[in-house]
């Protein structure tokens, strides 16, 4: 975990070619209220300093390397994470795009005839929204770039059981009770109770960036990067799974929260 600006730290401590994954979360430029980060610039500075942080990445992220970016926006701003992958496919290839649904409703009525499923249901967290214009914003992006969009994945690594068991066997591929999860992520955030337990005013869960790497493959992978640590969902993510990792952040505050979550990280 390194102190320090991304863009330096990246050139001047990393290898070409070495990264294998890099997982991230850059800050959305929305007014979040960051300790050090001023996270209202005007939107062609910020669109800038993400394209100078993708030619960093490009350099170090192997030929066959997954560059998983995780972009949200804002009810009265919807354009943000579009202007930033839009920017961002000047160097790379925009390979899937996969959207991390943080609350969903559903009616019973529109589920059909699973035995499992008794009532309406509702999961997940958003912060409410008071507007008479805009609903509440309940799913950010996740761009998966690559160098040259043919990266194979081991999509099988994250994916769901078939509802109906008679497609196993029905294709050639359906071996067994496991079938591609898709683009849509269901990833709450866990419930709390005060500030204390999320420091970092903007993090993700450890399950998003632990499904990147399995997807990217994590037999393949064996360094992640993440430019924008915070306070280590990436890094706890990677130790998980067993891979290394490389974090950098410029708020020590967080890099040190990032160091005791490292600490105390149960490894089973």
């Amino acid at each position: 975990m390194y102190h320090g600006d991304c863009i330096s730290g990246i050139k001047n401590k990393l290898l070409e070619k070495k990264i294998d994954v890099v997982v991230t979360s850059p800050p959305y430029n929305i007014g979040v209220s960051y300790n050090r980060y001023k996270d209202t610039l005007p939107r062609s500075d910020y669109l800038k300093f993400l394209s100078n942080v993708s030619v960093a990445i490009k350099k170090v992220l192997a030929d066959d390397g997954s560059f998983f970016i995780n972009v949200g926006s804002k009810p009265s701003d919807p354009w943000i994470a579009l202007d930033v992958a839009n920017v961002l496919r000047e160097y790379f290839t925009l390979q899937n795009v996969i959207v991390w649904v943080k609350s969903i409703a559903i009616p019973k009525s529109d589920v059909g005839r699973y035995p499992t499923i008794t009532a309406d249901i509702a999961v997940g967290h958003f912060k409410p929204l008071v507007s008479d214009r805009f609903v509440n914003d309940c799913f950010e992006f996740i761009f998966h770039f690559t160098k040259h969009g043919n990266v194979k994945l081991d999509k099988l690594s994250i994916g769901v059981p078939y509802q109906d068991k008679t497609n196993i066997g029905r294709w050639k591929r359906a071996i067994r009770d496991l079938r591609d999860r898709g683009n849509t992520w269901f990833i709450p955030y866990e419930t709390i109770w005060d500030k204390e337990q999320r420091p970092h005013p903007s993090t993700f869960p450890i399950k998003l960036p632990e499904m990147c790497i399995k997807l990217h493959g994590v037999s393949k992978c064996n360094v992640v990067l993440d430019p924008f640590i915070g306070i280590g969902s990436t890094a706890l993510a990677s130790i998980r799974l067993g891979v290394s990792c490389i974090g950098f952040d410029i708020d020590k505050r967080y890099l040190e929260i990032c160091k005791q979550r490292i600490a105390s990280f149960p490894l089973d």
